[in-house]
């Protein structure tokens, strides 16, 4: 195991623990973003966005102010949403339609939250720097969600 995989290791393990005891959506979203930003180093912003009516609307994150509603089919989030997987983007700049909230975004991850087959929402995380995430980001990553189903009541 290298170095990256014991720090996602890690970052799993600590979400565990903060939500042992706590079940409440915002709440968990809330200390999941907050622990994503800290722990994971070249990120400049992490959250997510959820399911209202028929787009994507900002839930807790961490970093610079975003974008508040997405439409599902449009740019990272709202494209990781409708399809229903994981989207590395190495260059944010050359996915068409990237909805730019950060101008110093350079590379993204969204993993899509599906609980018994329906999205209801994404988590997303940006870089600074150009291709930071890999397939090693979007196994642990995709990991760490399924960990925020299993002990979050998503309503």
């Amino acid at each position: 195991m290298n170095e990256k995989e014991k720090l996602l290791t890690e970052l799993n393990r600590n979400l565990e623990l903060l939500l042992a005891d706590e079940r409440n959506m915002i709440a968990n979203l809330a200390n999941a973003s907050a622990l994503l930003f800290n722990i994971l180093p070249d990120i400049n912003w992490s959250g997510f966005y959820l399911l209202n009516g028929d787009e994507l609307v900002l839930g807790p994150f961490q970093g610079k102010p975003a974008c508040v509603r997405i439409p599902v089919g449009k740019g990272v989030c709202g494209t990781a949403f409708q399809d229903r997987k994981t989207y590395v983007v190495p260059d944010v700049h050359e996915f068409p339609g990237h909805i730019a909230c950060d101008e110093a975004s350079q590379s993204e991850i969204v993993v899509p939250i599906i609980i018994e087959g329906k999205p209801v929402g994404v988590m997303d995380l940006d870089s600074p720097i150009k291709s930071r995430f890999d397939e090693i980001d979007q196994k642990y990553l995709e990991e760490f969600v399924k960990i925020l189903i299993g002990k979050t009541d998503f309503i």
